[in-house]
């Protein structure tokens, strides 16, 4: 058996039923528009719903989930590939029971891993998807290719953006560069949008329906409307104690909404065709395939 037949195998395996966690993918078109805030929170709701929750923070070149989660983890994805480090090395405890782990210098270090360093990673991130019931990557923002392979190999999308103008223009450009990824399918990915930052002026559901409008006609990308977070002050103040909002200031606006949307995730299925992404192990595959010259085939 070849390193690729072995790898494809590893992932059959894996994908076994029950056995997969819940892959949640979220992005924006461009930074500041409180992506990470989301990820936080909306993690810790989902925890509160009896979920077993990780977050893998991918993006590399900032810490915006350790500040908000007040830890510093001590070992990242870095530690597990090339130094020996195990899974539960990696996994750092948050509030409310989420596990946590830093991509670190490791996601920007994939591009460089041999055929038997991808079949050991995949085969240690599997044990996810028998610990994990749901796992939430938090990507870097803007249009980098760190954050299209990410998306593109993902079956579900959350899609955060603003009332800005410019925040609802880069959305649509991230879709419309993801879109035309050779291995990204529409078919086999669900890309919900959430309104953030929503005054009494604004509508979220306008918002949405501008984006849906576009990708429908433009890219024949169907978009679906997870609901809206209001402009809520507390926020500033959580992250200024480095502290999740919903831990903090549970009764806020931003809580209350963020508590809604991770009742209405639970509520609605996961994924469309479940046979081309399902958990963890396949998800970086599907990256992997990506980011390496020469492929895994």
């Amino acid at each position: 058996m070849d390193q690729a037949e072995k790898l494809r195998s590893l992932i059959k395996q894996q994908n076994a039923p029950n056995q997969s966690a819940r892959i949640i993918t979220v992005t924006s078109g461009k930074g500041g528009v409180g992506k990470s805030s989301v990820t936080v929170n909306l993690s810790i709701a989902l925890s509160r719903l009896g979920k077993r929750v990780i977050i893998l923070d991918a993006d590399f070149g900032l810490a915006n989930v350790e500040v908000m989660l007040g830890i510093r983890p001590v070992y990242n994805l870095a530690d597990l590939m090339f130094k020996g480090k195990n899974l539960s090395d990696i996994i750092t405890r948050g509030p409310e029971n989420i596990g946590f782990i830093s991509g670190g210098s490791g996601i920007q270090e994939l591009t460089n891993l041999t055929k038997d360093q991808i079949i050991y990673l995949i085969y240690k991130l599997a044990e996810l998807d028998k610990i994990a019931d749901i796992i939430v990557i938090d990507t870097g923002a803007g249009i980098t290719d760190t954050v299209l392979e990410f998306a593109s190999a993902s079956s579900e999308i959350l899609l955060v953006t603003t009332p800005e103008p410019t925040s609802i223009t880069d959305a649509y450009a991230l879709l419309k560069t993801l879109n035309r990824k050779s291995n990204f399918s529409a078919d086999n990915t669900m890309i919900r949008v959430i309104a953030n930052r929503i005054t009494k002026d604004d509508n979220g559901e306008e918002i949405y329906k501008k984006l849906s409008v576009v990708s429908s006609k433009f890219l024949k990308l169907n978009l679906d409307y997870l609901g809206y977070i209001p402009m809520d002050y507390s926020v500033s103040k959580a992250v200024m104690r480095q502290l999740p909002v919903i831990c903090v200031f549970p009764d806020s606006d931003f809580s209350r909404h963020i508590s809604g949307i991770a009742s209405k995730l639970c509520n609605t299925a996961p994924i469309i065709n479940s046979s081309e992404k399902k958990g963890i192990a396949q998800l970086f595959y599907h990256l992997l395939k990506s980011r390496t010259r020469k492929g895994l085939e």
